[in-house]
């Protein structure tokens, strides 16, 4: 009888996909400090556009688990997003040079809407399996490529900051959480589990790809 955790086979199963995201340029260049500021802001003011989504995907989780417990989970997980990772965007901005004029006024890139819409689909479903999948991958993914990088960490706090946002205790402690609830209720919807965790694993993917396709400079 196998003992492998399901969510290790959702991994394994977008196994390609996966390595490609978390050993990207991307993630290659930010730990170095090398990655021009131009790739760094794209990302971002692009990452930045998935709050207002991920907060409704969070509610979602909020409404349709099926106990107490994971409900306060993802209850403080909300305050979290809201809190720290916000101020992070904010101060990056300013150190970027990004305006608030263009934070609203650069378009989505293909990936951004992508995974905007992919959130708010998993939301409607009202399906825990479903929200879960997106919510395991677009924390997982980082936590994997946050914790291969070389040590110490970059100088420049917009590099170390977004490194460290995503490789401390209570990160790791979140991931293990979203996985366990995953591997609890997800077997017996795996076709699901299976969709929604392979389109964001693809999506990922995309999304660093994208941010040297559409640099932005910043008004400094």
């Amino acid at each position: 009888m196998s003992t492998q955790r399901f969510t290790d086979l959702l991994r394994k199963q977008n196994h390609t996909t996966w390595e490609k995201a978390v050993t990207h340029r991307f993630v290659q260049e930010l730990f170095d400090a090398t990655i021009d500021d131009s790739v760094m802001a794209s990302y971002l003011v692009q990452d930045y556009r998935f709050l207002d989504s991920f907060l409704v995907l969070l509610g979602a989780s909020v409404s349709t688990a099926d106990a107490l417990e994971p409900r306060l989970r993802f209850a403080q997980f909300i305050g979290e997003i809201a809190g720290d990772e916000n101020t992070y965007f904010l101060d990056a901005f300013k150190a970027l040079g990004v305006s608030a004029k263009q934070r609203e006024e650069i378009p989505n890139t293909e990936p951004t809407t992508a995974f905007c819409a992919l959130m708010r689909e998993a939301a409607e479903t009202r399906d825990y399996v479903a929200i879960v999948a997106v919510l395991l991958v677009a924390e997982w993914l980082y936590l994997d490529w946050a914790t291969r990088g070389a040590r110490p960490l970059p100088k420049n706090f917009v590099h170390a900051e977004w490194i460290r946002l995503h490789d401390f205790p209570e990160f790791h402690e979140r991931i293990a959480f979203l996985r366990a609830e995953l591997d609890r209720v997800g077997p017996a919807r795996r076709a699901v589990a299976e969709d929604f965790f392979h389109r964001a694993v693809e999506i990922e993917l995309a999304f660093f790809d994208a941010a040297y396709a559409h640099p932005i400079t910043g008004e400094k």
